[in-house]
């Protein structure tokens, strides 16, 4: 299946999934009809009452024509209320279904499958393009629903007074449908169509300014990067006006239409007044007049209908390239089942003839023939920055798929599930994420049973001990992403949770890239310091030297492949 027939099958499912599957969908459309038809029964009936009214016949004549025209007002606003608390609950509640399946999509993606969306595009697919799916069923099947069913009901009822008329009712009425929706189509559709990437753009130059607001002060480039945000913000409301400008054109269509058809109701019903016949009474003429005005109204829905349907089409198509419903090949699926066993045994890991690649890419980007790690070692990984360590961690943690065999405690990970696999091997990113928090709540998540007394001994432990009681303690709170700490503190906290998290095997990715030089030897003496306590086994990533004290083996990979070890 080619990428773009995988795009469009998404682009179904998700559609679907943003149809209401409970009955307040229904419900919403029939109560919809029902207000639709009130409202144009109001004007009918009235119509009627005034026309037979000036014919002075005896009250008792226009009783009921008195009372369908208070029945028709409070039913237009009775049938409204339900439609409204119908539609909308069943909407909002299908959006819970839409996100979840969104999520669903997500997690096998994260985070190696993301790494070609830019966060602005996927926090617009998470926000505006889900919100956007709730048009479907409100500003799209709805109103078309309705508009055809008492488009339908109308030419029936004219038919009735006078067949000449409903058959050019019929006629204006195909005629809008059409002419309006090729109308706004031709007018609106390619900017409608770029309302959804220009948001998304719109964001990503909104979040790139603020979040390196202070790199570009400093080289004089914030001009520039504001530049850039006015430019995104410039083409949003272009497309944006180009949209209103098709939809108004197509209204103004429809009140064309709308007036052919009052005039042709009247050439068809003029002549037939007064004949010997009677089919066509005065009120009987007023009723077939203002009968497609009233439709009308209902119908200049259509072209509105129309562009919240590609509108919706576009944002479902924006997460069917976000989130695909097929993962790559690249990223492991689920795992297996089988029950992990202890990791005392050696080898620890054991890789032979592994080969991984990141998604979207057309080569390998590492290449193992062997690695053997046992218990309780401490590896270096050497490398230039892009050789491929960042790789190796992510198909230690089963972040990537691979390849080859990959042995974890003598077992096959393929036969483990994946979060097995990462209850043993946990990873200190090189910039760990750090929540806008208190330091208790950024390390309770690693294991929420830990107490106070647990988190201040594995702080004391990393080196952070002091520094978080002059702080005023646990409560002290991070900043966002960690902002009013240090990189070399990040990197503390994020070993301290590895810690808590208990992982018998820890891989530090360039735990030092964030330090200054004369402080990354510390930084890293004190964090393998405080995972040797117990006999744990990591694999330090770094292109940074490190003192041959510090670890027992180097290992190095150069342009994508792992070289042989050196013991030290």
């Amino acid at each position: 299946m080619s990428a773009d027939q995988s795009v469009r099958r998404d682009v179904r499912s998700i559609l679907r999934t943003a149809l209401p599957v409970t009955p307040g969908g229904a419900l919403g459309v029939l109560f919809g009809i029902f207000a639709a038809l009130c409202t144009v029964a109001l004007l009918a009936t009235s119509a009627y009452l005034i026309t037979r009214a000036a014919e002075q016949p005896p009250i008792l004549y226009l009783s009921m024509a008195v009372v369908g025209v208070r029945a028709f007002a409070l039913g237009r606003a009775f049938f409204r209320y339900l439609e409204r608390l119908a539609s909308h609950d069943a909407a909002f509640r299908q959006l819970e279904s839409v996100r979840v399946d969104l999520l669903r999509r997500l997690i096998p993606l994260a985070p190696d499958g993301l790494g070609r969306s830019r966060r602005g595009s996927l926090l617009s697919s998470l926000v505006s393009d889900v919100d956007e799916l709730q048009n479907l069923p409100l500003r799209v099947v709805q109103p078309l629903m309705t508009s055809l069913g008492v488009a339908a009901i109308a030419v029936w009822v004219v038919a009735l007074l006078s067949p000449t008329a409903a058959v050019g009712l019929a006629i204006a009425l195909v005629a809008a449908f059409l002419g309006g929706t090729v109308i706004a189509a031709r007018l609106a559709a390619s900017a409608e169509r770029a309302i959804a990437p220009r948001r998304a753009a719109l964001l990503d130059a909104v979040l790139d300014y603020l979040s390196n607001l202070d790199v570009l002060i400093a080289y004089g480039a914030e001009k520039a990067g504001r530049r850039r945000v006015e430019a995104a913000d410039i083409a949003l409301t272009r497309a944006l006006t180009a949209r209103s400008a098709g939809v108004g054109i197509a209204a103004g269509a429809l009140s064309l239409f709308s007036g052919l058809a009052v005039a042709w109701s009247l050439v068809a019903g003029i002549p037939a007044l007064g004949t010997g016949d009677g089919h066509l009474t005065g009120p009987g003429l007023a009723v077939i007049v203002l009968i497609p005005l009233a439709v009308f109204e209902i119908v200049a829905s259509v072209p509105l209908a129309a562009s919240a349907w590609r509108q919706v089409r576009s944002s479902a198509e924006r997460i069917a390239r976000v989130a695909p419903a097929d993962v790559p090949r690249e990223l492991p699926i689920g795992g297996g089942t089988a029950a992990i066993l202890p990791v005392t045994a050696a080898p620890v890991l054991q890789l032979s003839q592994v080969a991984a690649t990141w998604p979207g890419a057309s080569e390998p980007s590492l290449i193992i023939e062997n690695l053997r790690v046992d218990a309780g070692e401490r590896i270096l990984i050497e490398g230039m920055s892009g050789a491929g360590k960042t790789t190796l961690a992510h198909i230690l943690v089963r972040f990537l798929e691979f390849d080859g065999e990959y042995l974890l405690a003598g077992q096959n990970v393929r036969d483990l599930p994946l979060d097995q696999v990462r209850r043993v091997v946990g990873l200190c990113e090189q910039v760990p994420y750090l929540f806008d928090e208190s330091i208790r709540q950024n390390l309770l998540f690693a294991r929420d049973t830990a107490t106070d007394v647990e988190l201040t001994a594995v702080l004391d432990r990393v080196g952070l001990g002091e520094w978080v009681r002059e702080r005023g303690g646990l409560d002290a709170r991070v900043g966002e992403r960690g902002a009013l700490v240090s990189g070399g503190q990040a990197q503390r906290i994020a070993l301290a949770r590895a810690l808590l998290r208990d992982f018998p095997v820890i891989v530090l990715d360039e735990p030092t890239a964030n330090v200054e030089t004369d402080l990354a030897g510390r930084l890293m003496a004190d964090l393998l310091d405080a995972t040797s306590e117990d006999g744990r086994t990591v694999l330090v990533i770094s292109h940074a030297d490190i003192a041959d004290a510090l670890v027992d083996r180097r290992i190095r990979i150069s342009d994508g492949v792992l070289e042989n070890s050196a013991a030290l």
